[in-house]
């Protein structure tokens, strides 16, 4: 186990690095230019000389080559743990991500945990009562799921019941510490709206692998020995028919990323994603390289944590 731990930390390294080089040259090649939005926003173009423009450019470290520029970034992390600073602000992009983190973090686990008490449930049902009217209502939400898109759906539900009732969903963020309740009422809509997105491809994969092993001789003999149905599902089936589920959960992690960014927008939560998109529209390459390398290396570890996981589901599965 350790020295496949340690291995799979070895490889982490070339992948973070890559993910950062790539998003560091994509970043600088969307049309437009820093100094041009800059300008517009606080002058005029014909008012700002070319002088101006260099001497802006040199103050933001973009007047060398991207290489360089690649370079500094780099050096600065490895040696001294710096994301670098706002290039519209002026503040350190590792204190942006320590205030909003705890926003997109919880975001995720409600999402994830929803994502599962909706996709378990129906998944188990509908292998067990296969091609009941049950079974083909639970295939036909998964589909629904699958089909519907989160942005859509985020929109429907912040118009239609504002329509209808009136009601529209915080807009200004509840601290946990300070009102529970008041947190959770303003986070379970967003992630109900993230979570469904992975329910449906939850659903239908628990329903195949649960499909799979009821046919193994040893459920054949759990059920010949009359053991009740929830000792032979829960001890027997569940357990042996989540690996490619847990993979499929890791698989997923990523797209609530995404999503994430998506949803924050639109219920206007405070986190990763609404960061990163402001940055990418203001050009502010420091904190969107920042954000994205947290990402990146979260993903990565989780990644790892889900293929440790195995070992522990199946007694079979060795490490090397």
């Amino acid at each position: 186990m350790r020295n496949y731990v340690i291995r799979r930390l070895m490889l982490m390294v070339p992948t973070v690095f890559f993910v950062t080089l790539i998003v560091f040259i994509t970043i600088r090649l969307i049309p437009g230019s820093l100094i041009d939005l800059m300008v517009s926003q606080y002058g005029t173009p014909t008012g700002v000389t070319a002088v101006e423009r260099q001497a802006v450019a040199h103050e933001l470290g973009l007047d060398v080559p991207m290489y360089t520029q690649y370079g500094r970034w780099l050096g600065n992390i490895i040696l001294h743990g710096d994301l670098g600073k706002s290039l519209w602000r002026d503040v350190p992009v590792i204190d942006e991500i320590k205030a909003r983190w705890p926003v997109t973090l919880e975001l995720g686990i409600l999402a994830l945990l929803i994502t599962q008490l909706i996709a378990f449930p129906i998944g188990i049902y509908s292998a067990l009562r296969q091609d009941s009217w049950g079974d083909y209502a639970g295939r036909s939400f998964a589909i629904l799921c699958i089909a519907i898109p989160t942005f859509w759906l985020g929109i429907l539900v912040i118009v239609y019941p504002a329509v209808w009732w009136g009601y529209s969903p915080p807009i200004t963020l509840i601290p946990f510490v300070s009102d529970p309740l008041g947190n959770l009422r303003m986070f379970i809509i967003p992630a109900i709206v993230l979570g469904m997105s992975g329910a449906g491809g939850n659903m239908r994969m628990i329903r195949t692998m649960m499909l799979e092993v009821q046919r193994q001789d040893y459920m054949r003999t759990a059920w010949g020995k009359g053991l009740k149905e929830r000792v032979i599902v829960m001890r027997h089936a569940l357990k042996n028919a989540l690996i490619p589920v847990v993979t499929m959960i890791g698989y997923q992690l990523p797209v609530l990323v995404g999503g994430a960014v998506i949803v924050e927008n639109i219920f206007s939560l405070p986190g990763l994603g609404r960061l990163l998109t402001d940055a990418v529209t203001n050009r502010d390459y420091p904190i969107v390289s920042g954000v994205i390398l947290v990402i990146a290396v979260v993903l990565v570890f989780i990644n790892l944590l889900v293929d440790m996981s195995y070992g522990l589901l199946d007694p079979r599965v060795h490490y090397k």
